[in-house]
């Protein structure tokens, strides 16, 4: 009787220890390194699976295999704390699906073979035989995603990267070609070489004429890979910044990777952010701001100058060029994307007038500066812009609001320091309210946000409460930027 109920714990044990391991490769693209030594709640693995693996062996051990099950549901308890407090739960997808079957499937061979329980054996053996299984499976995939490119003979791609804002950018270009072209864009922040493939493959229309496409990077090569892939046409490269540090050490490291966008073997034309600090050519151009120009990069000024930026709670407006345009987009970081998507539109044949009636009509981009007004409340939603610039631009857009003003954020994730002290300090002198969600960067808030003004979130399902207590009727509240729990 007691062999049964440790077998049945010990089922229990390793499909929940799976289900952590799993989850966190989800968070991270399944790369196990990531998890290991870029994970921000290391702890996480200590509380959840090492610990609870250690004492699991070190009970069972020392009572015969007699009460391991006792850890087992001190274990299933604390994980169902940790599970009911995540706001990004694992999907089900058919990898996921493939790495229980083989976890299990190795659990039993282990169990009858050597007569032993194992845990952590299993796990990673399903871990190391899904990698090999989903690269098969990718080869495949993407051999019949090249096809289908191949047979589509006229279509023309765009290919977008930057540091900050390729999401904007991508969509405010689809918005603005649909003036004159069968326009699709890669959804949501689809934006690695998997994600474009199977968007290829399952979503892309065949009568497609211009595809835009999103490409984002965690190390080098990253562009490349989706660029030598899709072969863009023409080009965009946004504001490159240190988002992604971590992984990529230096500013240069992350330059370069961007600009492994220009390898496509069909470039007509190529956009190129001045903050990538390259030379014009024939057929790569550069843009950006007067005032942002650096006298000792020795560079030349951009070629296309955006000028006379107007920024308000209502629009904003620009000069490219000696042309006025203007749309119902916030923040004044927006300038610069509105202004690569106007240059992708005039290549391709849009006149001025056709190109502002587009801007006309452009709406925001979900959780980018996207205004809300509820309840006498003017909520401004950013809680997908995580990057320096973003967040600077939408404190000043908040500064310009006569009313009380409260800020709801994590600070910066995957930056140095440094920048979420600038972040901290900005939002101590444009807020009345500063509101910190979790621990990340809770200690830098604290140090220089007036202790009066500071509240901390330790987790969102306090967020309704907190809004009711510390919200009020002609308040403007912003959420800037918005981590997940594992962050």
């Amino acid at each position: 009787m007691m062999y049964l109920i440790n077998m049945l714990f010990y089922a229990l044990f390793i499909l929940a220890m799976g289900y952590y391991a799993i989850t966190n490769l989800q968070w991270y693209s399944y790369k196990l390194e990531r998890v290991m030594l870029h994970h921000t709640k290391t702890w996480w693995h200590f509380a959840y699976f090492l610990l609870p693996f250690t004492v699991y062996e070190l009970v069972n051990y020392a009572t015969d295999n007699r009460y391991g099950f006792m850890v087992v549901i001190i274990y299933l308890a604390a994980l169902f704390h940790w599970y009911r407090g995540l706001d990004k739960p694992l999907v089900w997808t058919g990898r996921v699906k493939r790495f229980f079957a083989a976890m299990i499937l190795f659990a039993i061979f282990i169990a009858v073979a050597f007569k032993y329980f194992a845990v952590i054996i299993p796990i990673f053996l399903a871990y190391f035989i899904s990698l090999l299984i989903e690269k098969m499976l990718f080869n495949g995939f993407k051999r019949k995603a090249e096809k289908k490119l191949e047979d589509m003979k006229d279509l023309i791609v765009v290919g977008v990267t930057a540091s900050y804002g390729k999401t904007s950018i991508k969509n405010f270009i689809e918005h603005l070609l649909k003036a004159k072209y069968r326009t699709y864009a890669t959804p949501r922040s689809v934006n690695t070489l998997g994600g474009v493939m199977k968007d290829v493959n399952d979503d892309l229309p065949e009568d497609t004429e211009v595809y835009v496409v999103e490409m984002g990077a965690r190390g080098e090569g990253d562009i490349a890979e989706i660029t030598t892939f899709v072969n863009p046409h023409y080009v965009v490269v946004g504001k490159i910044g240190p988002a992604h540090i971590e992984y990529f050490k230096t500013m240069e490291n992350i330059r370069n990777t961007k600009m492994e966008i220009l390898q496509t073997g069909r470039l007509k034309e190529a956009w190129i952010h001045e903050s990538a600090m390259v030379k014009p050519e024939s057929n790569v151009h550069t843009f950006g701001n007067k005032e942002n120009l650096d006298i000792h990069s020795g560079l030349p000024a951009p070629e296309f100058l955006i000028e006379d930026v107007e920024a308000t709670l209502d629009a904003t407006s620009f000069t490219l060029n000696g042309v006025r345009y203007s749309a119902s987009i916030l923040g004044a970081f927006n300038a610069m994307n509105l202004a690569a998507a106007v240059l992708v539109a005039k290549e391709l044949g849009l006149s001025d007038e056709e190109i502002q009636k587009q801007l006309s009509t452009l709406k925001p981009v979900d959780h980018r500066l996207q205004r809300i007004d509820a309840g006498g409340k003017v909520i401004l939603d950013d809680s997908f812009n995580g990057n320096i610039d973003g967040m600077m631009a939408s404190f000043d857009l908040a500064s310009t609001y006569k009313g009380r003003k409260v800020v709801i954020t994590p600070g910066l994730v995957e930056v140095d320091d440094a920048l979420n002290v600038q972040v901290a300090k900005r939002a101590n002198e444009v807020f009345d309210v500063v509101v910190v969600t979790g621990d990340l960067n809770y200690a830098i808030f604290k140090e220089y946000v007036d202790a009066d003004k500071l509240v901390k979130l330790a987790s969102k399902a306090e967020m309704e409460a907190m809004l009711v207590e510390q919200t009020k009727p002609g308040d403007l509240i912003l959420f800037a930027n918005d981590a997940p729990s594992f962050v």
